[in-house]
């Protein structure tokens, strides 16, 4: 029979697994006898661990929440799982990076030393995107209050500070009432993705701007978000599209330039080989002269396949470079 400390261990680590163990169960798991494992329960609860007992033909044990926090377990990919977590958290934005941190030093201290030399030789590092000015941070409780209110799919007030606020206070706009969908993370920032009720209209709002009221209004239930899913929702709302996560603005050309130097600077684009040093690019952007100084960077001969818009657009910038070189006032901006 296993030591005490090693049989207490093995059966908490199995308590973890499943909501429910018969005793039996867990007696022949760990080959020991009924009795002993409930002795053994008793011990992890005089711990801590709330183990209760349930009744029936397989009447045994379930580990549930407490009113504290006991010592955990974690197998090895748990902790590793654990720690590059932490890591990844210190970097959030969300208004807990030093307690990530202290908690990642904490686990740390206690992980076997085949496990921290795992930790230590996977260091994570997230690279915020470039910035003139740090985001502003979202304070845990806010973040809190907001996933509350889309789990419980409940009304949400908030006040809202613009980017651009009014002079006079006087006219600062009334509180905000949406039906939250989801709390997403992009480029460093948290933002609340919503229908408005007001607006009749999906909205995507900062959370460093919102300041939840209470209470939360009633229940509702969700809309069907466009785009297919959150992800191609928001990546369409930023890309200034209409929710369908594509770019407003494609199109195609051909460049005197070989496949391989060009598909290394085009995240989302087609780059199609048609020689040694020729290939086919088919890229979006938010604007048609967005998207013409985007190939435009590439240094080569262009040709353009179409559409119609893109050749307008080569035009005007081809205007406004002439302007600029020989120092005359720029052409009017395009149309997108």
């Amino acid at each position: 029979m296993p030591k005490t400390s090693a049989r207490l261990l093995a059966l908490l680590s199995l308590l973890q697994t499943r909501r429910d163990w018969p005793g039996a169960l867990l007696a022949e798991r760990l080959d020991i006898s009924p009795r002993t494992v409930r002795r053994d329960v008793d011990r992890l609860r005089e711990l801590g661990y709330p183990i209760v007992a349930f009744k029936g033909p397989d009447g045994g044990y379930r580990l549930e929440a407490g009113t504290e926090l006991p010592p955990l377990l974690f197998d090895d990919e748990q902790a590793v799982a654990l720690a590059i977590a932490l890591q990844i958290a210190t970097t959030t934005g969300a208004g807990i990076e030093e307690a990530a941190a202290r908690a990642l030093n904490t686990v740390r201290q206690v992980m076997p030393v085949r496990l921290r030399h795992r930790i230590d030789t996977l260091q994570v590092t997230a690279v915020e995107r470039p910035t003139t000015r740090p985001d502003p941070p979202v304070g845990s409780g806010v973040l809190t209050a907001l996933s509350a209110a889309v789990h419980a799919r409940e009304v949400l007030r908030f006040d809202y500070t613009p980017a651009f606020p009014p002079a006079d206070q006087a006219m600062a706009a009334p509180p905000r009432r949406v039906q939250p969908h989801h709390l997403v993370a992009w480029g460093g920032r948290w933002y609340l993705v919503a229908w408005d009720l007001d607006r009749e209209d999906w909205r995507t709002f900062r959370a460093d701007r919102i300041v939840p009221r209470t209470p939360t209004g009633p229940r509702f239930t969700p809309r069907e978000l466009p785009g297919g899913g959150v992800a191609a929702f928001v990546t369409g709302r930023f890309r200034g599209s209409d929710g369908s996560g594509d770019w407003p603005c494609r199109g195609e050309v051909i460049l005197d330039l070989p496949a391989s130097a060009v598909s290394r600077f085009t995240r989302d684009g087609v780059v199609e080989e048609l020689g040694p040093e020729r290939c086919r690019l088919i890229l979006g952007s938010w604007s048609w002269p967005g998207l013409a100084a985007a190939i435009g960077r590439f240094d080569a001969d262009i040709e353009v396949v179409g559409p119609a818009e893109l050749k307008d657009a080569f035009a005007h910038l081809a205007r406004r470079y002439a302007h600029a070189a020989a120092g005359t006032p720029a052409a009017p901006p395009l149309a997108r």
